[in-house]
């Protein structure tokens, strides 16, 4: 995939995240049409990028995030999600509350869009939980200008 490719599927993966965060139903059904199936399976890798990097920090600082909160906060941002995948994210979530990856992984199947919608949703909640959502947007900017600096070699100034 190009540079531009991949910097396109990385601004595509953070609106999607973004859409969720802030419960935007537009932002969230707009945020893929560009992409085609490379870029959806480059943003799948981002979100799984981002999905374990929230996971680390909140181990290392030891926040114990409740399932009972993470479930209530990712139904809130599922509300957001095309109506033919609300469902399915919400079956998602309470697969992983179950701790069941495999239902999870049932849930999508071989869909890759809706795949891209519960890691999404996952990583909003979690973001949201973790910073709440002045911050977590904060981080999702952050995090696509770092990205975008990465892949195009660009290095900050310190």
């Amino acid at each position: 995939m190009s540079e531009a490719g991949q910097i396109a599927a990385s601004d595509c993966a953070v609106a999607l995240v973004r859409g969720y965060a802030e419960r935007d139903a537009v932002a969230v059904a707009s945020s893929l049409v560009t992409l085609d199936t490379s870029g959806q399976e480059r943003a799948y890798a981002i979100l799984g990028a981002q999905l374990q990097s929230t996971l680390s920090i909140v181990e290392v600082v030891g926040r114990d995030i409740e399932v009972c909160r993470l479930v209530r906060l990712a139904d809130s941002v599922a509300s957001a999600a095309p109506p033919h995948y609300e469902f399915a994210v919400t079956e998602a979530v309470r697969a992983w509350a179950r701790d069941d990856p495999g239902g999870v992984r049932q849930v999508c199947g071989k869909d890759l869009v809706g795949a891209l919608h519960v890691s999404a949703v996952f990583v909003a909640a979690l973001g949201l939980a973790l910073w709440g959502q002045d911050t977590f947007l904060g981080v999702l900017t952050e995090y696509g200008q770092t990205t975008q600096d990465l892949m195009t070699g660009h290095r900050p100034d310190f």
